[in-house]
């Protein structure tokens, strides 16, 4: 180990937010903590992430950072969304269940409409006919946008094709197009595919493009294409008390996030851990793996020795949410082949345990 300490196996596979931060984003901290910059995103790394999100979408865009994904999606929604307007949403959404009703206070009270789907992605057919619905009537509220999460709250990704067809109803509606991107690193590596097929070329309008679930301590990006949309977005980030006086402290993050592909590399590894995981658990008796495992998140039924064999020996993760004996296992790009490797064994023990009963 040439001196060394290795680590225990890490236990956590509750969320992708427990992983700390990439080393690369905690030296940017230090390195830009000293000297002075101009306030208020005027400065030189500010501009830089800029420059760098336009060439990894390969268009002309207006960025804004924020400290957090609800932020970046709320002011996203708010902009695209007047008072009366509708947002189209799966039910399953984060927007709709886990932000505490941000997107409408934002907006002034624009109402989310849900649309159901399989695997937690829009059914295009639904959709559809639900923007079509009393159109002009002054007594209802109105088709404003829809909001698709990417990859899904469930682990599941909208293909190419998929984006384009929700983009398609959207144009032909003049609906805005906003794409909740808080695992934006692990869709686009699952997909191979480029940044801008994803988005712009797909018909997506704004991004909330993820990053502190992925390996930053705390800083998202509003990505808009629409760049009409960008005075807006200005006004609306600093009433909501997001406009950050020492922003550099966000670029920084974002700026050593987008170097060298941090983004892409410590998506791989988080994708990479899950697919071990869900080879490991294929075949042992008591474990039935639900659906794919398209980038980090991986849904299993566990029988209930074995969760609480789990639990026991210290393993953290959310079960029983989606149904009885369903277990949530979340990877990051901090998770090892050893801890994914610890958690089969012990899934393993529980299994042999449940079986000699």
């Amino acid at each position: 180990m040439n001196g060394e300490t290795s680590r225990p196996p890490a236990l956590g596979f509750s969320s992708d937010n427990i992983a700390g931060a990439s080393p690369e984003v905690a030296q940017a901290l230090v390195k830009h903590s000293s000297g002075q910059a101009g306030p208020y995103g005027t400065d030189e790394l500010t501009a830089q992430v800029k420059r760098k999100f336009c060439e990894i979408f390969e268009r002309d865009v207006e960025v804004f950072l924020v400290p957090t994904g609800t932020a970046a999606n709320a002011l996203c929604l708010s902009a695209m969304t007047p008072p009366w307007g509708n947002i189209y949403c799966h039910p399953a959404s984060h927007i709709n269940n886990d932000e505490c009703g941000a997107p409408e206070f934002f907006s002034n009270g624009a109402k989310l409409m849900t649309v159901d789907g399989p695997a937690a992605k829009l059914d295009i057919v639904r959709l559809r006919e639900r923007t079509r619905e009393k159109v002009g009537d002054v007594h209802t509220t109105q088709p404003a946008c829809v909001s698709i999460t990417q990859a899904t709250e469930v682990g599941s990704i909208y293909t190419l094709d998929e984006i384009e067809a929700i983009g398609d109803v959207c144009k032909s509606s003049s609906l805005g197009l906003h794409m909740d991107g808080s695992r934006f690193a692990n869709a686009l590596v699952s997909l191979g595919c480029s940044p801008a097929e994803m988005t712009w070329k797909a018909g997506v309008d704004a991004l909330s493009f993820g990053a502190t679930k992925n390996g930053v301590l705390a800083a998202e990006a509003i990505v808009l294409f629409n760049t009409s949309l960008a005075t807006e977005m200005s006004y609306r980030r600093k009433r909501a008390g997001h406009l950050s006086s020492k922003m550099r402290f966000l670029s920084a993050q974002i700026d050593a996030y987008l170097t060298d592909d941090l983004w892409l590399r410590n998506a791989r590894k988080a994708n990479a851990a899950a697919q071990r995981l869900a080879q490991g658990l294929e075949g042992l008796g008591g474990v039935e793996v639900l659906g794919g495992t398209e980038a980090n998140i991986l849904f299993c039924r566990l029988d209930s020795a074995m969760i609480d064999a789990l639990l026991k020996a210290g393993f953290g993760f959310y079960h029983d949410r989606w149904g009885p004996n369903v277990v949530r296992f979340v990877t990051s790009f901090a998770t090892t082949a050893e801890d994914v490797d610890h958690l089969l064994n012990q899934v393993r023990l529980a299994a042999d345990r449940t079986q000699e009963r």
